[in-house]
């Protein structure tokens, strides 16, 4: 990272951040974003969230790059997915799932590779594999989803474990895929050029939940968009341009502080609700719940270009 990018560090930060996600990373997948630094507003990655134990992936597929994740190795999922939001242009990919080889070896090749029927023990070792999926209870939950890019390649390529989280049924096929349909609407109806997303999770604050002792499990999960170019005659009542964000619930017992329940809804949605809020609101959730200070777009997604046209 450049040094404009580096955090300002604690102790105690450091001591949360080591003991929740352990070990320092060996894997050379990337020391940073630097290949792949089209998928963050302004070129800039989140800052607070950059540690030497987190490994950025530049997710490379047939030869391309098509989104960025930064991957808690010790937890065998990703903490974020970066990407440009651009409506699917075709159906659901149906080929398989894929890994990274170069979390299990250092020179192998940048690609994303297909499971085959017998995984290397360095593969299972070092990532997450389909058999932590298999009768776990939880959907292979996606950070960058498949209807958020173009082309057949774009969708594909989000089909790595590396973009997938432990997510509830209920939240994955419920309101968290009700959100991502209307992020999209908006980047339809309302936004002029690119539109920057990130989405993540936010781990149970007591102590990690696990699937099969080694897929850490989110408590909820987050999500926040920057358009910096905009139409003019935008919905009234929220301020949904160029920022705006969600929390999305991934435990029905989970506490109300951040994200209340809605018993009007039905039994099979309540408890996975999402709360839509301000950037900043998000930001100071993450930087609470994290202990760090954590700013998800460079300048808060402020064009200045445009302060005249919007």
């Amino acid at each position: 990272m450049s040094q404009r990018n580096s955090l300002p560090s604690s102790i105690a930060a450091l001591l949360f951040l080591l003991s929740w996600f352990g070990g320092l990373t060996v894997g050379e997948v990337s020391k940073n974003f630097s290949q792949c630094l089209d998928f963050f507003y302004n070129s800039t990655p989140p800052r607070g969230l950059e540690r030497a134990e987190y490994q950025p992936i530049c997710q490379r597929y047939k030869n391309r790059y098509h989104f960025a994740s930064l991957y808690r190795r010790q937890h065998r999922a990703p903490l974020f997915s970066a990407y440009k939001l651009s409506p699917a242009d075709g159906k659901r990919p149906k080929k398989g799932w894929m890994y990274e080889p170069q979390l299990a070896f250092s020179r192998a090749s940048p690609e994303m590779k297909r499971f085959d029927e017998i995984v290397d023990q360095n593969v299972v070792e070092s990532q997450a594999v389909l058999q932590d999926y298999r009768n776990s209870g939880f959907s292979k939950g996606h950070l960058c989803p498949s209807m958020h890019q173009w082309t057949m390649e774009d969708r594909e390529s989000t089909f790595t474990l590396t973009n997938i989280v432990p997510q509830q049924i209920g939240s994955n096929s419920g309101p968290w895929n009700m959100l991502e349909n209307e992020v999209l609407e908006r980047y339809k109806n309302f936004c002029i050029g690119p539109m920057y997303v990130i989405t993540g999770v936010i781990p149970y604050e007591s102590e990690t939940h696990w699937v099969n002792k080694r897929v850490s499990v989110p408590e909820y999960m987050w999500s926040a968009y920057c358009c910096p170019e905009f139409k003019p005659n935008l919905p009234k009542g929220k301020q949904l341009f160029p920022t705006y964000a969600a929390v999305g619930r991934n435990d029905p017992s989970s506490g109300q502080e951040i994200v209340p329940v809605n018993n009007k809804v039905k039994p099979s949605l309540r408890g996975y609700d999402v709360k839509q809020m301000t950037l900043e609101t998000l930001e100071g959730i993450l930087s609470r719940r994290l202990n760090v200070s954590v700013t998800l777009f460079d300048g808060n997604c402020q064009n200045p270009y445009i302060k005249s046209f919007i």
